[in-house]
């Protein structure tokens, strides 16, 4: 392993051990054994999924209690807004225009961890604990001011420690750290099921059968994570050997699930923007509403497999052009055999990818809701589900591609400056 590499592992190691600490930082002016013990009984609904992607951070009422959700999604609002207006769909695929693109989302993150900030320390004022002791310990106005300030300032935090990790790091930034807010919840969560298992709340068997569709989810994540079409590809190319025409035989690799992880994600953040506000409501009709969007309701899980399958789609459209890789085979002399070149070639790629995303898409969505189905059928009092699974799963095996493709590049540039 190069010493540029091992640099990268260790800016991406130190930038998330950062976003860890923060996570420990609290909003000034918050009794945060009130809110602990708040969350303690609700860590099974819409506050129980919130917590487990920002890495616990909520329940500590930390200045990252929002986590990197906003700046989610504001990208989901300025991709769907490039796909709608062509202007801006033409800006990010130009250098100048990108960086505007990418200004705006700044932008518009501010303004969405601003209204979801001042939504969260309204709904503190009202927050009690169990010995009717408020969670605010100052003025209410002054606080939601102060909270304010303090959850922007570590939402941009956030954003900037992704974007060096992305820049300077191994990459993916942003899903690592998504990742990394997961993973540092699953020592809890053991332990929570080892002091269910000594008292009796919960049998060894449930456990074992827990486990066993973890594992489960995993290998099937794993082998659609892996799997993929090969198109093959001929270029015709004129080698002189024995007075033959001789043609390359090469192949275009489409994956079953062209979007990744991004519509789990994606699909994420819409759901908890509403639960987040809704949440903090006292009025009988908001409740109920709430009621339906909570992640242990069928209807949540409805809504989060539409979603899934819907970014799937969606996002699958942006990543994968089969106009230009059409135009790019046919400036080379390759060829897909038995396809004219052009637009039956572009309208194959187009059609195959299309077959490829509704089994991927399909996946995708069942993965998201189908094992915490079946953990709710077992009886299990904390939120655990398939979303989770996915994101760890995928996030893990991007990195070690990004990590394996930078050995190669790096064992590539030792050959070429020895002359090999």
């Amino acid at each position: 392993m190069n010493k540029n590499l091992v640099n990268k592992i260790l800016i991406t190691i130190g930038f998330l051990f950062i976003y860890r600490l923060l996570a420990y930082v609290p909003v000034p002016g918050v009794d945060a054994s009130v809110i602990a013990s708040f969350f303690d009984s609700h860590q099974s609904d819409a506050l129980g999924l919130f917590n487990m992607f920002s890495g616990n951070a909520v329940e500590r009422m930390s200045i990252i209690a929002l986590g990197i959700m906003p700046y989610i999604t504001a990208s989901i609002i300025m991709e769907l807004l490039a796909a709608t207006f062509p202007t801006l769909g033409q800006m990010k695929k130009e250098r100048d225009g990108m960086v505007k693109y990418m200004q705006i989302i700044r932008y518009a993150t501010i303004a969405i961890t601003i209204i979801q900030a001042i939504g969260i320390s309204v709904g503190l004022q009202s927050l009690t604990g169990p010995s009717g002791s408020s969670a605010i310990l100052v003025d209410h106005n002054t606080f939601i001011l102060v909270s304010a300030i303090s959850m922007l300032a570590g939402t941009m935090l956030l954003m900037w420690i992704g974007e060096q990790i992305t820049q300077n790091g191994i990459g993916n930034g942003i899903s690592l750290i998504i990742f990394a807010g997961i993973v540092s919840a699953i020592p809890k969560a053991i332990g929570q099921m080892i002091t269910m298992v000594n008292t009796g709340a919960m049998s060894f068997l449930t456990v074992i059968a827990i486990l066993a569709l973890v594992f489960t989810t995993i290998a099937v994540i794993i082998y659609v994570e892996l799997g993929e079409r090969r198109i093959p590809v001929t270029y015709a190319k004129k080698v002189i050997m024995q007075n033959q025409n001789k043609r390359v035989m090469n192949y275009i690799p489409i994956k079953v699930n062209l979007a990744g992880v991004i519509p789990v994600i994606f699909a994420s953040a819409i759901l908890m923007f509403p639960m987040t506000v809704l949440s903090s409501s006292s009025n009988p009709t908001i409740i109920a509403i709430a009621d339906y969007l909570n992640p242990n309701s069928y209807f949540f899980n409805f809504l989060t497999f539409i979603f899934v399958v819907f970014f799937a789609f969606f996002y699958a459209s942006i990543t994968f052009n089969s106009k230009d890789i059409s135009e790019n085979l046919k400036k080379q002399g390759g060829f897909i055999p038995g396809i004219r070149t052009g637009n039956a070639t572009a309208e194959f790629l187009n059609m195959t990818a299309s077959n490829l995303t509704f089994t991927g898409a399909l996946y995708l969505g069942l993965v998201a809701t189908l094992p915490f189905m079946i953990i709710k059928g077992m009886g299990v009092p904390f939120f655990f589900g398939g979303t989770a699974v996915l994101i760890v799963v995928q996030v893990a095996l991007d990195t070690m591609r990004k990590i394996e493709a930078q050995v190669y590049m790096s064992k590539y540039e030792t050959l070429s400056a020895v002359g090999l």
